[in-house]
């Protein structure tokens, strides 16, 4: 039985912690497939210790955060240079983005690290498989889905409470799992200058099943609510600067998906539905207890994807796909659209060569149609060692409130992307000594933004006094990225993540032509090391120890408000003090961490704080 979340410092993953669906859509070992892609495993995020995703993703190449204040504030990750909207964002298996948001993105402050059992990430663009939103990435993360029960509370800086549990019972016959989270924190002022502190309170539930009818069928469903509350500060009257307010945001998550599988062998093929539905309502109290902003997204989804092996080193990747999308504010009656989609992907898999090749057709209700290709490549030109390069197209529909809304622009288009990578890899972070080096680039094109119409009248801001959207941008991001990691004697395990990325406005004619993009730092590195005293057998102690470096940035466009750079330091450690089962390595944990050790002061969004330093303790066990 899998002993995820509770060895600190493990030996090679097994199999299948090495294996991805963001490169096909379906199962697929990283050394296969030439895109780049990072996983990260319940031991990951268990060493990592705490809520806060990012930083476990901050421990992929190429990945930078906007938080705008502490945690469950607004968070936008960015991958190689790309628009926060533009990663698509999946979780046990339904594409999570808001329908109502303008930018029509994910909140990654609305996903914690509590119950995720594993989290994928592709870094490029790949639309030929996932469709609409996939121009800087795809990030997958599944909840936990494990026949014993897991349990983690933690308490510490800021009064903060953190608590999970997950169990489930299978057999031969199917699985029946759920898991929980709690999370609250009195948090610290979100705006810099503030002295009242903003706090966040969350909890979710998770349900999955299934049911094997044969040795070929099996059924499935899962759900995922989510409700919490977030203390905001605002701009108010008269400076319409950035203050401590009264303000605070209520989200509701609904999430579902139900379906079937048949693995014959050489054909496998799954078919489901699915819904994702968010609602947000903003209340102000010095305008009274009636919310002064609401909105609800919906997407509706069905879908079929497989793989079929007709002989030999062949396959075929295929998938079909018809969605829906609503949305309503409490300004806007809102609209509704609806896309549909179909690829296809042929590949080869013989002995050190893999190789796939694909494309993808899409037709918006509104917009018309879009076409997509992508290809990779692995090949592997020593033991263990492969030279791999990939070239993907991607490209996002816009949004409703983007076509719609009072600021909307029916005539918009997709945005559009290319990109192509390049690079050398020794093993993957599954292994405990790994290394590899990519080259990337990433263009884009059409790319809508928002257009003042102050002391405009004619033109696209006809009937359109305070503003709207139109496809006015070209973008270029390049760099590097570099990552490793190896294991010293017995007890010491080093690694580190480090990406160069040159990005860039060509926006032909924009008074922005040339400058940096916004919140873009050209630098992010994350060195990390554990040191395990003695072995858990004899309940010896794992020290660890990171430190996150990001360059400036530039907050705006016109590249007028600068974030200077930053460092932070973490330590933690973690002592079992009870073997409840040494053949499963089931122990009970105590763990505690300092983040910020020398409480840096720092930011990721002008005007916004971020954590100082903060001592967290804790207890976690498996049965």
């Amino acid at each position: 039985m899998s002993t995820a979340g509770y060895d600190p410092l493990p030996g090679t993953q097994t199999q299948e912690d090495k294996i991805t669906i963001t490169a096909t859509g379906t199962r697929i070992e990283v050394e296969d497939t030439g895109q780049p892609v990072a996983i990260f495993d319940a031991e990951d995020i268990a060493e990592v210790q705490g809520a806060d995703l990012t930083r476990v993703l901050r421990r992929a190449p190429g990945v930078t955060f906007a938080r705008n204040g502490g945690i469950g504030s607004f968070t936008g990750v960015r991958v190689r240079g790309a628009e926060a909207e533009q990663l698509l964002t999946i979780v046990d298996g339904v594409r999570m983005s808001d329908p109502a948001a303008p930018g029509g993105g994910f909140d990654f402050g609305n996903l914690l690290a509590g119950n995720l059992e594993k989290i994928e990430l592709l870094r490029g663009s790949n639309s030929t498989v996932w469709g609409s939103d996939a121009i800087g990435g795809v990030l997958v993360a599944s909840t936990r889905a494990e026949s014993r029960i897991l349990a983690s509370a933690e308490y510490g800086a800021r009064d903060t409470v953190n608590l999970s549990a997950s169990g489930g019972i299978g057999g031969d016959g199917g699985f029946l799992g759920a898991s929980g989270s709690y999370f609250r924190t009195d948090g610290f002022s979100a705006a810099a200058n503030g002295t009242e502190a903003d706090g966040f309170e969350q909890w979710t539930v998770n349900g999955q099943g299934r049911l094997y009818l044969s040795y070929e069928w099996e059924l499935f469903a899962r759900a995922r609510y989510a409700e919490g509350e977030l203390e905001i500060d605002g701009f108010p009257f008269p400076s319409f600067t950035l203050a401590d307010t009264d303000e605070f945001q209520k989200t509701r998550q609904l999430s579902g998906a139900a379906g079937a599988i048949y693995d014959g062998g050489p054909l496998f093929v799954q078919a489901n539905y699915s819904f994702a539905d968010t609602a947000r309502d903003n209340f102000d109290p010095a305008f009274g207890s009636a919310p002064g902003f609401t909105s609800d997204g919906r997407s509706d989804r069905i879908e079929v994807k497989g793989e079929w092996r007709p002989i030999g080193p062949l396959l075929v990747n295929f998938g079909a796909e018809n969605e829906w999308l609503e949305y309503e504010t409490l300004f806007d009656a809102g609209n509704d659209t609806s896309i549909f989609g179909a690829y296809a992907q042929l590949g080869i898999e013989f002995g050190g060569l893999s190789a796939h090749a694909g494309g993808r057709f899409d037709d918006h209700a509104r917009f018309g149609s879009a076409a997509s290709f992508g290809a990779d490549v692995s090949y592997e030109i020593a033991a263990n060692l492969r030279l791999k390069a990939s070239i993907g197209e991607g490209f996002k529909a816009p949004t409703l409130f983007q076509l719609f809304s009072d600021f909307g622009n029916e005539t918009l288009v997709p945005e559009q992307s290319t990109s192509f990578d390049i690079g050398i890899a020794y093993k993957n972070r599954g292994w405990l000594d790994y290394a590899g080096f990519t080259l990337f680039r990433r263009d884009t094109e059409n790319l809508i933004d928002f257009v003042s119409c102050f002391g405009v009248t004619g033109g696209i801001c006809t009937d359109r006094p305070f503003g709207t959207y139109d496809n006015v941008g070209r973008t270029r991001a390049q760099g590097f990225e570099l990552e490793a990691g190896k294991r010293l004697g017995d007890k010491l395990q080093l690694r580190a993540a480090y990406a160069y990325i040159d990005s860039e406005n060509r926006t032909s004619g924009s008074p922005n032509e040339g400058n940096v993009l916004a919140r873009r730092p050209q630098h992010a590195l994350t060195l990390s090391a554990d040191y395990q005293l003695q072995e858990r057998w004899v309940f010896g102690p794992t020290l660890g120890a990171e430190m996150r470096f990001v360059s400036d940035s530039f907050d705006d466009a016109a590249n007028s408000v600068a974030i200077d750079d930053f460092v932070v330091i973490d330590l933690r450690v973690v002592k079992p003090v009870l073997m409840l089962d040494r053949a499963k390595q089931h122990t009970l944990d105590l763990f505690a961490r300092v983040e910020n050790v020398t409480d840096a002061d720092y930011q990721t969004a002008a005007g916004y704080a971020s954590p100082g330093r903060g001592v967290f303790v804790g207890v976690r066990t498996g049965l």
